[in-house]
């Protein structure tokens, strides 16, 4: 068992989510039950599944749970696009949030393949 919040991944992964949460308040309300609502479940769900994984025993059942979470980031990754499309973001925020997820996701897949390698 290990102590998620020693882990960078978790730390980018929570501020990824933070930042989502404050970028997604100017979106219009109704899409406060679609898109704001699902990308804020998308990006919760990466930090949410690196410390459920680190609560497991074994490297196998982590290296599962951190698979779920850069499923997730790609996820998150889509409804950034689609925001930015409709939007819903300016071109800056977008390419800040996608540079954030998308480092998440190299260092979710550099972890995978370091515990599937030990």
């Amino acid at each position: 068992m290990r102590d998620f919040k020693e882990l960078k991944v978790w730390h980018k992964a929570h501020q990824f989510t933070l930042d989502v949460y404050r970028h997604t308040k100017g979106f219009p309300p109704d899409e406060r039950f679609g898109l704001t609502a699902q990308l804020r479940k998308a990006a919760m769900s990466v930090p949410s599944n690196i410390a459920e994984g680190c609560g497991r025993s074994g490297d196998r059942e982590l290296a599962r749970f951190l698979g779920i979470a850069a499923g997730s980031a790609s996820e998150a990754e889509y409804q950034l696009l689609l925001a930015k499309d409709l939007a819903y973001l300016v071109p800056q925020v977008h390419h800040g949030l996608d540079e954030q997820v998308n480092e998440i996701k190299r260092m979710l897949n550099a972890f995978i393949k370091t515990l599937a390698a030990g």
